[in-house]
């Protein structure tokens, strides 16, 4: 496996699982029974979580369009996508 083709699968998990924690983030955001500042904490994660995600795309496209990445921070990505939403899920059990 190239170190291309590495890049891109970091990126693409890195972008999944950023946009499934703003998705487990914007369901927490949207209970009715939650205090309103826990539920501004949630909000919080969504937005930046999206952010993330949209950070992780537009480094994906630059990779495939283009041609240019760099391993180092790809890898840096997935990890951070992976960890991010592991946070996420844990956070999420202790809520309910």
């Amino acid at each position: 496996m190239s170190a291309y083709s590495i890049a891109l699968w970091s990126l693409i998990a890195a972008l999944l699982t950023q946009s499934i924690a703003a998705v487990l983030s914007v369901e927490f955001y949207l209970r009715k029974d939650l205090p309103r500042g826990v539920c501004r904490t949630w909000l919080a994660l969504a937005i930046v979580s999206l952010l993330l995600a949209l950070q992780h795309g537009y480094s994906l496209e630059l990779a495939v369009r283009i041609g240019l990445y760099d391993m180092r921070q790809a890898l840096l990505a997935g990890l951070v996508g992976i960890f991010f939403l592991l946070g996420i899920y844990r956070l999420r059990r202790q809520q309910a």
